[in-house]
């Protein structure tokens, strides 16, 4: 395969095209970021990295807290339009239709329409050039009870998750496997042992029967 050598980039992808709330239930935004990800388990940590001049900013530094909410395909266009405008200006709730929903022990609200969010409380701010990180634990995670199956796990398959990959998004597309596929053995078929004196078939009962032979004329 030939690759060219491009400077270096932010061309990590693809990534969540996530809306993040905050403020309060009374005055609250939303920003679209897709600098997200997890950065450790136990305990669980999150991180969204935020440009200083975003009116988003300095409602999340005092505060302290913000929701991560996953996007869909139905989501996407509001998704767009909380990435272009400033809630200095728009209330981006009623613009976009969206709905606030309060998450218990927070002052600002999750959207009621994710299929999916992450309350996060912020433990450090790191500056890192163009961005700021605010390093946040997960607090507590919020699920559309459609999303939950009767087996009671999470199917964030039928969710209709975006993705957004350089300046573009999709849809997500098929499965491809489970975590740890590649490590699983494939199970051996059994054998059956073939009729003797002629070909190894079955009648359509599904029982196996001698083919007889050919004679010769």
């Amino acid at each position: 395969m030939s690759k060219t050598e491009w400077r270096g980039g932010a061309l990590i992808a693809p990534l969540p095209p996530a809306m993040i709330s905050c403020g309060t239930m009374e005055k609250s935004n939303i920003l679209t970021v897709a600098w997200t990800g997890i950065t450790n388990t136990v305990p669980p940590k999150t991180y969204i990295s935020v440009r200083p001049r975003r009116y988003s900013y300095n409602i999340i530094k005092e505060s302290g807290e913000f929701v991560i909410n996953l996007t869909t395909e139905d989501l996407i266009r509001a998704t767009d339009y909380c990435g272009m405008y400033t809630g200095a200006k728009v209330d981006k709730f009623e613009k976009c239709g969206l709905h606030r929903e309060e998450v218990p022990g927070f002052s600002c609200p999750m959207i009621a329409e994710a299929p999916l969010s992450l309350a996060c409380r912020v433990t450090d701010v790191v500056p890192l050039g163009s961005h700021d990180m605010f390093l946040a634990d997960i607090v507590s995670v919020h699920v559309d009870d459609a999303l939950i199956g009767t087996d009671g796990k999470l199917r964030l398959d039928k969710a209709h998750l975006a993705a957004f990959a350089h300046g573009e998004y999709f849809a997500l597309g098929k499965k491809l496997g489970n975590f740890g596929f590649s490590a699983v053995k494939p199970k051996k078929k059994k054998k059956h042992p073939k009729t003797p004196g002629g070909t190894d078939c079955k009648t359509e009962s599904g029982n196996r029967r001698k083919e007889p032979k050919k004679r010769e004329e």
